[in-house]
């Protein structure tokens, strides 16, 4: 049924309460292929570049690149490696960017089927305050989401 499962990670304790729900969907539907996604901010900065016409013979030309992009991808990785040896097969992808803009547009790649994320469950004020992910990915998602509540988030009544 779900072919592909994308799970979004930031690396908080928070974002791995979906992992398991992930793994058990992986393992009783067929999964092919599980894909761990951890987005980090595009930042500007500027590389040398040789220039013989420049006095110096350099010149520093603008180049974007992720902050914190190698320990994502080591973070991912561990997970994979964790996920792999319960015979899940895994894919990892550190993007760049708005992290719920990112998520969407990925699960937007032909295959993906379902994204399986966790939530602190906060709404009204506090979803405002604090920004809110997984609600953005949720309303903007081509694929169904399952919104996975992290243990010791109760709903505010």
């Amino acid at each position: 049924m779900y072919k592909k499962i994308l799970v979004p990670l930031d690396g908080s304790k928070l974002a791995e309460c979906a992992l398991p729900h992930a793994e058990e969907l992986a393992k009783c539907c067929g999964t092919e292929e599980v894909v761990l996604v951890s987005v980090t901010e595009r930042v500007q900065g500027y590389r040398a570049f040789e220039d013989p016409g420049q006095p110096m013979g350099q010149q520093l030309v603008p180049e974007g690149f992720g902050k914190k992009e190698k320990q994502a991808q080591r973070y991912l990785g561990r997970i994979a490696k964790a996920m792999e040896t319960k015979g899940i097969k895994v894919d990892t992808e550190v993007l760049l960017g708005d992290p719920a803009g990112e998520i969407v547009i990925y699960a937007k790649h032909p295959g993906c089927d379902l994204i399986v994320m966790s939530s602190h469950g906060r709404s009204g004020v506090s979803r405002l305050t604090h920004g809110n992910v997984a609600d953005r990915v949720f309303r903007g998602s081509p694929v169904p989401v399952l919104m996975v509540r992290a243990p010791g988030c109760a709903p505010s009544i």
